[in-house]
């Protein structure tokens, strides 16, 4: 089976269609699939149900499919940096399932597991819980939570092999190996691409087993989220 594509749009020939569920790598601007999110972004697809922890930020990352307005619900953890996510949310144009960042990691990777889902002791007695189901374990009250698995996931990686076999550097290891296993169908952009057997084995974070797509997205512009500077001491 011959996982490598030439480039991102190909990556994505045949397998969207409007109103999927996207996960979506990345922290901020840290290991964003930003080739496959600019390939999706061209299709034109809509309706698009996407699972980010932030949606990338104005005019990067979900942020572009923000602004096109091709994305009708996100399932999110963090708001802050993206001014376009929160002023279509408070306009109600755009829906947000909202949850703690740690409950959504775990729902994400519940879903690559096959697990249909979990409860935990977080939100509890929040608006978080309203509408889920409550239970109590050894005198504590717990709230269900649903594992997520996604038509398509986009992740991001530092080097990737031909069979799919991935590694992540630094803080792109962030959502990038969960979302890898809770997708139908994972793509992967990697900076590196090599033949298998060229990646110690004791290196891989995600097993080829996962990624049926994989495109080497190289150049890259470092982008920087937020630009500090101070005077020298």
């Amino acid at each position: 089976m011959n996982k490598v594509y030439p480039d991102a749009k190909a990556a994505l020939d045949g397998i969207v269609r409007d109103g999927m569920m996207v996960m979506c790598g990345g922290f901020g601007l840290v290991g964003l699939p930003e080739k496959l999110i600019d390939a999706l972004l061209e299709t034109g697809v809509k309706d698009l149900t996407c699972v980010s922890n932030n949606a990338g930020v104005d005019g990067a990352g979900l942020g572009k499919l923000l602004e096109t307005r091709q994305i009708k619900k996100m399932i999110a953890s963090y708001v802050g940096e993206n001014k376009i996510f929160a002023k279509q949310y408070l306009a109600g144009e755009l829906e947000l399932e909202f949850n703690p960042q740690g409950t959504m990691a775990e729902r994400i990777r519940a879903g690559g597991a096959g697990i249909p889902a979990f409860f935990t002791k977080t939100g509890v007695g929040t608006l978080i819980a309203e509408g889920k189901e409550e239970r109590v374990f050894n005198g504590e009250r717990y709230i269900m939570e649903t594992g997520l698995v996604a038509d398509i996931s986009l992740v991001k990686a530092w080097k990737g092999d031909t069979a799919g076999n991935l590694v992540y550097r630094k803080t792109a290891r962030n959502f990038n190996p969960a979302m890898a296993t809770a997708g139908k169908i994972t793509i992967a952009e990697v900076e590196e691409l090599v033949e298998p057997g060229q990646i110690d084995p004791d290196h891989i974070h995600t097993p080829g087993i996962y990624v049926q797509r994989i495109i080497k997205g190289a150049p890259y512009n470092k982008i920087i989220e937020n630009r500090t500077v101070r005077k020298r001491g």
